[in-house]
């Protein structure tokens, strides 16, 4: 059931207030080792100080929070979407601006996501169930991302492999519906937003930033995956 207006409200607060945070957290990213193709990328304490980026990420967490606060409510899970919806609003500017998703705020997103998928299963008595799918989650999208790498890595970064996996972690604890909606949705999603980019030269059609389609992806996931499953299973 989809939540009550309070409950959109809250977390779309709290998501927002967390994004509008991005600019301190984007100027203190060490600097990558860079490719000499590179060699261009804006320095992430010039990128964090753009005027108005606070409340541009805020405004982007809000939209964000309310929708995931719409599908979740008060359930124990929606802190681990909050959390994404406002790390994934800093990933997504940064990408798309650098096309690059700095390992600095990746790898502690696993910790942190665990923690909390761990945390809303104990909160509702450890349904071993949804903790198995949350494992494998990580499994599957990561190793679908890492497998196509393998096989074009031209075609997306490998910041893009890290970031795979923590979505898997929470579409999974949510069910295979979500985790498979969000994970095809993010190549839907990129194929038709990078001929667009292209079509209108904002980017090269081979060298678009895929982060923020993943992230997107996710939210379909969320929003409308057990859905779009029980209409699939139907047929």
């Amino acid at each position: 059931m989809p939540a009550d207006s309070t409950a959109i409200a809250v977390w779309a607060v709290v998501a927002g207030g967390l994004a509008a945070l991005g600019p301190l957290v984007i100027r203190r990213l060490p600097e990558p080792i860079l490719e000499s193709d590179a060699a261009d990328k804006i320095p992430y304490h010039e990128l964090g100080r753009r005027p108005g980026l606070w409340w541009k990420l805020g405004t982007a967490g809000a939209a964000a929070g309310a929708a995931i606060g719409w599908r979740l409510d008060y359930d124990p899970i929606v802190w681990a979407w909050v959390y994404l919806a406002a790390v994934g609003v800093v990933l997504g500017y940064i990408d798309s601006q650098t096309r690059l998703l700095p390992t600095r705020l990746i790898v502690p997103s696993y910790v942190i996501v665990t923690v909390l998928v761990v945390a809303a299963s104990a909160a509702d008595d450890f349904v071993r169930d949804d903790l198995i799918r949350a494992a494998l989650g990580l499994i599957v999208m990561g190793g679908f991302y890492r497998l196509m790498y393998a096989i074009y890595p031209a075609g997306m970064g490998f910041g893009d492999v890290r970031l795979s996996g923590v979505l898997g972690i929470a579409l999974g604890y949510i069910g295979w519906g979500a985790l498979l909606t969000g994970m095809y949705a993010g190549f839907l999603l990129g194929g038709v937003g990078g001929g667009l980019l292209a079509v209108f030269r904002v980017a090269d059609r081979r060298r678009y930033p895929f982060g923020p389609f993943m992230l997107l992806g996710a939210l379909v996931g969320l929003l409308w995956g057990q859905a779009i499953g029980y209409w699939y299973s139907s047929f």
